[in-house]
């Protein structure tokens, strides 16, 4: 009977040294990356928070307004809060297409630079 000799091991990657991480993060590289992401991520989380707030605010002080019908038993208040929803997928779809283009792939270059020991 023939014995099966077991795949060779994956090599494996460069693990940083805590001064390694710290340079990287100090690096304008990271720096770029970091931006990338708060200058995306912080004013559409804003806006979003500020829309779902206006919502609610609507809903309690607001009733004949979100009570209004707009078409057979649809009212303003069903209509925005189905927005609510619609926003949400909207805003998740933005940002994975925002990441996939924009941070992704510098967050993969530091990442391989850090691994391979450069």
């Amino acid at each position: 009977m023939a014995t099966e000799t077991p795949p060779p091991a994956k090599p494996q990657p460069h693990l940083p040294s805590t001064e390694e991480f710290t340079e990287a993060q100090q690096s304008a590289e990271f720096g770029e990356l970091r931006r990338a992401h708060r200058s995306f991520a912080f004013p559409l989380t804003i806006a979003f928070v500020a829309w779902y707030l206006l919502y609610v605010l609507l809903s309690c002080y607001a009733e004949g307004f979100m009570g209004t019908k707009v078409a057979g038993n649809v009212n303003v208040a069903l209509v925005l809060g189905l927005a609510q929803f619609l926003t949400t997928f909207l805003i998740a779809w933005w940002y994975a297409r925002h990441a996939a283009a924009k941070l992704d792939p510098r967050a993969e270059a530091i990442k391989s630079r850090m691994e391979g020991g450069a």
